[in-house]
């Protein structure tokens, strides 16, 4: 699989620049990629519940509880990227800074997780990766706007892509009608 160097060198054959050897290197290419690749790599990540980086756990309760509102608050995992549902889908959660606040004694979440490890990417995650960082890196390294429309178009067909075949794995989740929707039909 692609490593990170991999992913931003195929932003650069993208939007016709040299490649890099090392994001440390002294180019402006490897730095340019050294500074944006983590926010955007992470902004990718929230935006959609991609099954690789899909983790469950078990939330260690924190010392002391919310003022008021909740009951509760516990500690969300360092690697928290976005909480996308709790075990108790009924009850009412809050996210405030790093932790999770709820009327709960327990509480198990599923979350997206920060994933570092470039080998655990999806194909289509990396290419839609390498996309927007070629539409951000067009730019500054080629100074040509058109380019950077045709890249920035071409990052958002390869996203809804991969989303798309992201979310065919697996079995969708069931939805249930609550009592508003049960009125409404």
């Amino acid at each position: 699989m692609a490593s990170t160097v991999d992913i931003c060198n195929k932003a650069l054959i993208k939007i016709g620049e040299d490649t890099i050897i090392d994001l440390t290197e002294n180019s402006k290419a490897a730095r340019l990629c050294n500074q944006i690749y983590a926010d955007l790599r992470d902004t990718m990540l929230r935006e959609h519940p991609w099954n690789f980086a899909i983790k469950r756990a078990q939330l260690a309760r924190l010392t002391t509880d919310p003022i008021f509102e909740f009951d509760a608050q516990f500690q969300l995992p360092s690697d928290c990227l976005k909480v996308l549902r709790t075990d108790d889908d009924l009850s009412p959660y809050r996210i405030e800074g790093k932790s999770l606040l709820v009327n709960s004694d327990s509480v198990k979440i599923e979350y997206i997780s920060r994933v570092e490890d470039t080998t655990m990417f999806d194909s289509l995650f990396v290419e839609a990766l390498s996309d927007r960082i070629g539409a951000y890196l067009a730019y500054n390294l080629a100074d040509n706007t058109q380019l950077v429309q045709i890249m920035e178009q071409k990052a958002l067909s390869r996203i809804r892509q991969a989303r798309s075949m992201d979310g065919q794995e697996g079995v969708p989740r069931s939805v249930e009608a609550d009592q508003w929707l049960n009125t409404r039909l």
